[in-house]
C-alpha cells in the first residue's frame, strides 16, 4: 500500500467517514457513483470493486461485463454537503475502470483522456486547461420546465432578469455563486473567478487553470457541487447548452496550454501575439479538425441549437485575437508574461463529457504540431457580418449544423477513432443517431423550422 492509500485510509478513520462514494463517468459523461463501506477500501485499492460493465452507458459489451473500478487515491475528498447535523460522513474518489485481467477498460472516459495525455508526454509536453462553466438557475424543479426529462408543461422560470457582470444585492445568484465556491473550495477545486453571465439567472464560475486529468475530474464534481448548492436554496440548475431560445446558451470555453517542464510551449517573446509556431500549429489542428470533433465537444441535439442561436456561440471556424464570433480566441489579458499564453477554444459546451472533449482537441492539436500544419491569417473582424466570398477567400469555414451534420462528418474521422478507440468510437455514433432519430420523430415540423432551418 502506497503513502497515498494510506493517506486516506487515515482520513477516513480520523474524520469518521461512514460511506465512500466511488464515481466514474459514462461515455454521455453522467457520473455514476457506488458507495463502499471503509472496510472494503483496502481491498478496493488493490483489486477493485466488481461490477456490471453492460449496465453502463458505452462501456461494456453484455459479453465482456464484468469490469472493475478501482479508486485513485490522489482524487479523495470529503463531501461537504454531508456529515452534517449528525449525518454520518461521506468522502468521494475518482475510479479508473479495468478489465478482469487488470488492464485498463478501453471505453472507460478517464483512460480515454490518459492514454492521449501519455501520448502528449512522449513528444515532451504536459497538457493545460482552464474552464469558464456556464449554466442557468431556475425556479422550482426540473420536472417543470420545457426541456427536462420526461417532458414538461411550463417553461423555466431564470432566478432574475439581469445581465453581463451585473451585480445583484441580495439576489439569489449572488449567494449561491458565494456558497458554491464555499464548497468547491472546500473540496480543493480553486475557483478563479465568479460573476452572473449574460442571460437571465445564467451565471459563470471559471475554475483555476490545472492538468487536464485534474480539470475533468473538477468539472465532474463542479457539476454535482452546483447541483447539490442549488436544491439547498430552493432552486434548481442546468446545463443544458441552450435551455431558453431567446437568450445566450452555456458553453464552457476552456483555455488550452502546453508546457514543456516549467515552459510554456506557447509562448514566443517578439512573435504575433507572442505565439510560438508549436502554438500556432496547435491551433491549426484544432481548427483543421473541429468538424470531426464537433460531435465530442457538442454532443446533443440541444448543442446545435447553441452553436447556431447568436449571441457569441462559434459556429465559424476561424480564429483571432479580440474576436470572440470564432472558434478559436487567443486571449493576451497579460502581454509579456510567458505563462499566461494560451488560446481559448470556444466550442465546448457544458453539457460535454470534459474527459472525452479534453482528449479529442488534445489530439487534434498535437497532431497539427506533428505535421506542422499551417495557420491562415486571423479574423479580427465580426466574422458573422462576413460575406460567403470574404468567408471563402479567409478559408473560413463552419461547424456541423445540427447533430445528424456533425456524425456525419465523424463517420469517417481516423483522428476521433484512434482517439476514443474503436469500441468507444462506435458506440458514441451508434448513440448519437439513435438520439437524432428520436428528436425527428418528436419535433413538430414547426420547431424543425424555427431551430433547424439548414434542413
Amino acid at each position: 500500500m502506497d503513502r497515498q492509500q494510506e493517506f486516506v485510509l487515515r482520513t477516513i478513520e480520523e474524520r469518521d467517514i461512514r460511506y465512500v462514494r466511488l464515481w466514474f463517468a459514462d461515455v454521455l459523461g453522467s457520473l455514476k457513483s457506488v458507495a463502499v463501506a471503509p472496510a472494503e477500501l483496502e481491498s478496493a485499492f488493490a483489486e477493485g470493486i466488481g461490477f456490471d460493465g453492460s449496465a453502463i452507458e458505452g462501456l461494456a459489451r453484455r459479453s465482456e461485463s464484468d469490469m472493475l473500478a478501482r479508486p485513485d487515491p490522489s482524487t479523495f475528498q470529503v463531501l461537504p454537503w454531508r456529515g452534517e447535523d449528525g449525518q454520518a460522513g461521506v468522502a468521494r474518489m475518482f475510479c479508473d475502470i479495468l478489465t478482469p485481467d487488470g488492464e485498463p477498460a478501453l471505453a472507460d472516459s478517464r483512460n480515454v483522456l490518459k492514454r492521449t495525455l501519455s501520448r502528449a508526454a512522449e513528444s515532451g509536453f504536459t497538457f493545460y486547461t482552464h474552464p469558464e462553466i456556464e449554466f442557468y438557475l431556475f425556479r422550482g424543479t426540473p420536472a417543470d420546465s420545457v426541456g427536462a426529462e420526461g417532458g414538461a408543461v411550463h417553461a423555466p422560470v431564470p432566478v432574475d432578469t439581469m445581465g453581463y457582470f451585473d451585480h445583484v444585492p441580495g439576489g439569489t445568484g449572488q449567494d449561491f455563486r458565494r456558497a458554491a465556491i464555499a464548497m468547491l473550495e472546500a473540496m480543493g477545486i480553486s475557483v478563479e473567478f465568479s460573476h452572473h453571465e449574460g442571460g437571465p439567472g445564467q451565471n459563470e464560475i471559471d475554475l483555476r487553470y490545472a492538468d487536464a486529468l485534474t480539470t475533468a475530474d473538477n468539472v465532474m464534481t463542479f457539476r454535482t457541487v452546483v447541483k447539490e448548492v442549488a436544491l439547498s436554496e430552493g432552486v434548481y440548475a442546468s446545463f443544458m447548452p441552450k435551455p431558453l431560445a431567446d437568450h445566450p446558451g452555456s458553453g464552457m470555453h476552456t483555455h488550452l496550454s502546453l508546457f514543456e517542464g516549467d515552459r510554456n510551449a506557447f509562448h514566443e517573446p517578439g512573435a504575433q501575439y507572442e505565439l510560438s509556431a508549436t502554438a500556432r500549429h496547435f491551433i491549426a489542428g484544432l481548427l483543421r479538425h473541429a468538424p470531426e470533433t464537433c460531435l465530442i465537444t457538442s454532443q446533443f441535439v440541444n448543442s446545435y441549437k447553441r452553436l447556431w442561436g447568436g449571441s457569441e456561440a462559434p459556429s465559424d471556424i476561424a480564429w483571432g485575437h479580440n474576436n470572440r464570433s470564432g472558434l478559436v480566441r487567443v486571449p493576451r489579458y497579460k502581454p509579456g508574461k510567458a505563462q499566461s499564453s494560451r488560446v481559448e477554444h470556444r466550442g465546448i459546451d457544458t453539457a460535454a463529457n470534459p474527459y472525452l472533449a479534453f482528449a479529442v482537441l488534445l489530439a487534434a492539436g498535437l497532431k497539427g504540431v506533428a505535421e506542422e500544419y499551417p495557420l491562415a491569417e486571423g479574423a479580427e473582424e465580426d466574422v458573422a457580418l462576413l460575406t460567403d466570398a470574404e468567408r471563402r477567400a479567409m478559408g473560413i469555414g463552419q461547424l456541423p449544423a445540427s447533430l445528424d451534420h456533425a456524425i456525419h462528418l465523424t463517420e469517417g474521422s481516423e483522428l476521433v477513432a484512434e482517439t476514443l478507440g474503436e469500441s468507444m468510437f462506435e458506440h458514441v455514433l451508434r448513440n448519437k443517431r439513435a438520439e437524432w432519430v428520436d428528436y425527428r420523430a418528436q419535433v413538430t415540423p414547426f420547431e424543425l423550422r424555427r431551430f433547424l432551418p439548414w434542413l
